[in-house]
């Protein structure tokens, strides 16, 4: 572009040059043509005539002498004629054309070089555009690439968990064949016993036969549910699979060996109980740990805030069948279970913490439906190990019925210490540790019936008999204590 701009700058400075030359050549022969001809036409004049006059006609009035010349007159250079002035007129038009010629040559070499800048910068934005267009391809093709590795990864994973299904599903099948001989097993040593019942019926007769604890009698219309037997042989069968395990007991969780669970709300303490915790400020309930008077062991126990102003420490929490209760003496003197779900805090826990002042009692039962109801007894405290941690109550006040009165004063029974009054051993019956009488009209240890209603030989749910009767197994049983206000 720019060379052609120098191009037409020369062309147009040659013509320009060109004419200028032509113009002075062809003033010079104007100017000297006319007198040429002058001189030339008085020569000839001379020779032709010898006598020859001039006159002079002057257009002002003529003050001064007059000369006259026999030889003619000399011919004037200086005076410009008509024809020069044409001459003049027609070069000048002439100039003036080209001039307009060359300023439309301008102007149209000026738009010209307009639409350059205008292709110019229009190729610019484009190349710009280009190179947007180019980064942003390769941004995709990375992303491409990235998503098809991502792609090949997740497609290992799905392979290497379609083997692992496989690889459950063929062990699923193995315990179902196991599973499946241990219930032949099963079934064929209830078989054996029931023949071996038979026999020692025959031989021993039905007056030396075991004593069985009295059935609570159950009352229809505190019974909290409509449908009665929803889970007959469901929870039967959970009945039997609870009761006949035989795992090693739950680690305690209430000494300083194992490390604070999950979820404690605060590392302050040790606190006498969860009165004093309450006092200290924390009103949300959780786990705390504890520190009796007459003991140096610390205890980790549940403090609940949210009812009645809080304050209360959880001494027992049932609610989902994951612990199981059937357990020996130790067990439940030093507690099991898991802290923030189902546990025991302990006997020796429990009648430290009571030995400190004067407490109150409050059992909270919540049935299948929803409905959740209250005991509450004016006073409680243990006696030692020695008495058998006997049960002391106070009066009985709540919406629930009194059904743990007839337990007061009683010592606590388990399957290797039997301390009830009844001729055989409660805690073998129903199947878990309590104060039990003769066997008693609750029984807040026993196994964790889903459903409500259950059938079993004996009354070894989670029952209270002033609600729901014997044969109604609770969804929910918390006991609590707190000082006495």
């Amino acid at each position: 572009m720019q060379g052609l701009i120098w191009s037409l700058c020369a062309l147009l400075c040659l013509s320009l040059w060109e004419e200028s030359h032509c113009r002075s050549s062809r003033n010079i022969r104007s100017v000297n043509e006319p007198s040429l001809l002058r001189t030339k036409r008085a020569l000839q004049d001379t020779d032709a005539k010898k006598c020859s006059y001039t006159f002079l006609v002057p257009e002002q009035r003529i003050t001064g002498p007059i000369c006259a010349s026999t030889t003619g007159p000399e011919p004037d250079k200086d005076r410009v004629t008509r024809m020069d002035i044409s001459d003049v007129r027609e070069v000048l038009n002439k100039q003036r054309r080209e001039i307009e010629t060359l300023q439309l040559v301008v102007e149209v070499d000026g738009n010209l070089v307009n639409e350059m800048k205008l292709l110019r910068k229009e190729s610019r934005n484009m190349n710009s555009r280009v190179t947007q267009l180019y980064m942003q391809l390769l941004h995709e093709i990375i992303r491409k690439r990235d998503n098809s590795l991502e792609l090949v990864q997740l497609e290992n994973r799905v392979l290497n968990v379609t083997s692992e299904m496989m690889r459950l599903a063929s062990r699923y099948k193995e315990l179902e064949a196991r599973f499946a001989t241990m219930a032949g097993v099963v079934n064929n040593q209830s078989i054996l016993i029931s023949a071996l019942e038979e026999q020692c019926l025959r031989t021993l007769g039905r007056s030396e036969l075991p004593p069985v604890p009295p059935l609570v009698q159950v009352v229809p219309e505190n019974i909290p549910i409509d449908n009665r037997f929803t889970n007959e042989i469901v929870t039967k069968n959970q009945a039997f699979s609870r009761a006949s395990r035989r795992e090693s007991p739950t680690r305690s969780p209430f000494g300083m060996d194992p490390p604070p669970p999950q979820g404690t709300l605060t590392s302050d303490g040790p606190f006498k109980d969860c009165y004093q915790v309450r006092q200290a400020g924390y009103t949300t309930s959780g786990m705390y740990l504890l520190k009796t008077d007459n003991s140096e062991q610390l205890i980790q126990a549940w403090c609940e805030h949210g009812l009645d102003n809080g304050g209360w420490t959880v001494l027992q929490r049932r609610r989902d069948g994951s612990v199981n209760f059937f357990r020996n003496w130790e067990n439940y003197k030093k507690g099991f279970g898991n802290i923030d779900g189902e546990h025991w805090l302990g006997l020796q826990n429990i009648f430290n913490l009571a030995k400190q002042g004067d407490y109150r009692l409050m059992i909270e039962l919540e049935d299948w439906a929803g409905k959740k109801v209250y005991a509450e007894y004016s006073s409680f405290h243990l006696e030692s190990e020695s008495e058998g941690y006997k049960l002391r109550l106070g009066t009985y006040q709540g919406n629930a019925g009194d059904s743990f009165s007839s337990n007061n004063g009683k010592a606590f029974t388990t399957l290797d210490r039997d301390k009830d009054t009844f001729s055989g051993n409660c805690a073998h019956y129903h199947k878990g540790g309590w104060w039990y009488n003769a066997c008693g009209q609750t029984n807040l240890n026993g196994v964790w019936y889903s459903g409500g209603v259950y059938r079993s030989k004996f009354q070894d749910g989670i029952f209270w008999a002033d609600y729901g009767g014997g044969f109604y197994s609770l969804k929910c049983v918390r006991l609590m204590i707190r000082p006495i206000d």
